[in-house]
């Protein structure tokens, strides 16, 4: 009878050792609980234990102090960042991926060409509007692309794909953004004959007016010469900036009211290049404002077709006006 308690006693005292780990094991490998794809933003400054508290109070595991135990026999250093888990993902699942730091990214693409508004639209998901607008005047955003004493950051941002997620403070994505255009794009504007700044600006006017590469060195030398010669530079694109920054959001072609407004950025109204760039140009547009196709055209409208006719006098330039004209006639008759 003595024999069979002690067994009993070692049996028990046996079982009481073994079901934590095995149940602990088990916890740490069974499926969790979400029920689809769920998404965890660990911010700066989150500790250990408030993460762990979060995964469970968000349904992603069941138990912060296992998680907890696991991260504290590991040392576990939290990556910042935005994490994707898989429904019913297990902690070991959880706690793995969080170790390895497999941040969920999203690939942002700014294009040449792209204004203010592009580049706020394309970031809404992860910059409020009104911080975004307060960081497009930032000085020392300015200052870090290279240009301390430009109003806004248009042209300030380099043509690139920016990798973000929802965890980064705008200002972070900002600054990689403007430090991008530092590195890639500021050594470029130097060695032309006007300022880097301004090679910026004239670049931009050229890559809004045209998407042919071929044309980008005929527009910039039309321009340039019309610089020199103390001419308005007429160009449509600064109309529509002007409309844009007077509150009017159309995205449309030019009206006769655009064309009139009185406005620092409407190259029709106002004399030289406007106060900064009116968009993202590209490298053969920078390349462009730097080195102007030389000759004597003054002038240049649309084909209509693709393109643009280009001419030296007013009245060559009337003619190839009324040429796009009957172009657009005839095809709305087509359309008809």
């Amino acid at each position: 009878m003595a024999r069979s308690r002690t067994s009993k006693r070692l049996l028990l005292a046996t079982l009481l050792l073994t079901l934590p780990p095995l149940w602990a094991a088990w916890s740490w490998k069974r499926d969790g609980p979400l029920q689809a794809q769920g998404t965890v933003l660990i911010r700066k400054g989150a500790t250990v234990n408030q993460i762990a508290d979060q995964l469970e109070r968000e349904g992603v595991i069941r138990s912060a102090s296992l998680f907890k135990l696991w991260a504290r026999a590991r040392h576990l250093q939290l990556i910042r960042g935005e994490y994707t888990f898989n429904s019913q993902a297990s902690i070991s699942d959880v706690a793995n991926k969080l170790r390895r730091g497999e941040i969920h990214f999203t690939n942002i693409v700014i294009p040449p060409a792209a204004h203010a508004w592009m580049v706020q639209g394309r970031l809404k998901e992860f910059v409020p509007e009104d911080v975004f607008w307060k960081l497009w005047k930032s000085p020392n955003l300015a200052a870090t692309a290279g240009f301390p004493d430009a109003p806004r950051l248009e042209g300030l941002v380099a043509p690139a794909t920016y990798r973000v997620h929802h965890a980064m403070e705008p200002e972070e994505i900002f600054l990689a953004m403007v430090e991008t255009f530092h590195r890639s794009v500021r050594p470029k504007l130097e060695g032309g004959e006007l300022s880097p700044y301004e090679t910026l600006i004239l670049a931009s006017l050229a890559e809004k007016e045209t998407n042919l590469p071929n044309e980008l060195p005929m527009i910039a030398g039309v321009y340039a010469r019309r610089l020199k010669l103390g001419m308005r530079l007429q160009c449509d694109p600064t109309s529509l900036y002007a409309r844009w920054l007077s509150g009017d959001l159309r995205f449309t072609a030019p009206l006769r009211e655009d064309i009139a407004r009185v406005h620092p950025f409407n190259t029709y109204t106002s004399g030289g290049l406007p106060p900064s760039p009116i968009g993202i140009p590209s490298a053969a547009a920078i390349e462009a404002a730097k080195h102007p196709e030389e000759g004597q055209d003054l002038y240049f409208v649309a084909t209509g077709t693709g393109g643009h006719r280009f001419a030296r006098t007013l009245s060559e330039h009337n003619q190839n006006v009324a040429l796009y004209r009957v172009e657009v006639a005839r095809q709305k008759k087509e359309k008809i």
